[in-house]
């Protein structure tokens, strides 16, 4: 008996079904493609260039200023990077308060941020001990600052991959917030407000160094009694 040419249509389609092989390799990608998915990288990408994301990258570009310092090492150079060097340093705050605020927290945004704060003071602690505006006897202060951050910031990559979360604590806070002050006063380093604006930052420095000791310590404990809960 023959077969029409309507049965022959329907055996080739149900044959081609059957065996994925025979199957368009166009029509196999688009039916492996989870619907939505090329919509929600797009989304995530547009998430991830908003406002505070903008102003940590802003933050990030200010670390090569820092390195301008020894070419202009005067009063009048020292001054303008020392307020560049504290509008970056407010800048942190701004941008952590509007992610919150406009619930605009991303990936992207939780990479950046204490990258762009662990560079813009690490460059600016090498470049002040180069010009000797930090004396040598002070190295092992900075060795200790720029330790512990690269310390804990690998702790809290482990921590996080683990599932657990190593979160800011009022010591590291207040750590950071001196850290910054000694930092913008040795930037200016010349005689500001009537103060010596050189000692004043070596004081800070030196106690700022303590807390990260103390501070580094506290993150420490806290992922090993996490660890031990666990």
């Amino acid at each position: 008996m023959g077969i029409s040419a309507d049965e022959a249509v329907d055996e080739s389609v149900s044959a081609n079904s059957a065996n994925p092989a025979t199957t368009s390799p166009a029509l196999s990608r688009h039916a492996l493609r989870r619907p939505g998915e090329e919509g929600t990288r797009r989304s995530e990408a547009e998430r991830s260039l908003n406002l505070p994301n903008i102003i940590t990258m802003l933050r990030a570009g200010m670390v090569p200023v820092l390195l301008l310092l020894p070419i202009f090492p005067g009063e009048r150079g020292s001054t303008v990077i020392a307020w560049i060097f504290i509008l970056a340093a407010v800048s942190d705050l701004v941008d952590g308060w509007l992610a919150r605020r406009g619930q605009q927290v991303t990936t992207l945004g939780k990479l950046l941020d204490p990258l762009a704060d662990k560079l813009l003071v690490s460059t600016a602690l090498i470049v002040l001990l180069g010009m000797g505006r930090i004396p040598l006897w002070a190295a092992c202060m900075v060795v200790t600052i720029v330790g512990r951050e690269l310390a804990v910031t690998g702790l809290r990559g482990i921590a996080s991959a683990g599932g657990q979360v190593v979160a800011a604590n009022r010591l590291g806070k207040a750590k950071t917030l001196l850290q910054n002050v000694a930092i913008g006063a040795l930037l200016f380093h010349y005689e500001t407000l009537g103060l010596d604006a050189n000692a004043v930052g070596m004081v800070c420095l030196t106690v700022a160094t303590f807390m990260t000791l103390a501070s580094g310590y506290s993150y420490f404990a806290d992922y090993f009694r996490g660890l031990a809960k666990r």
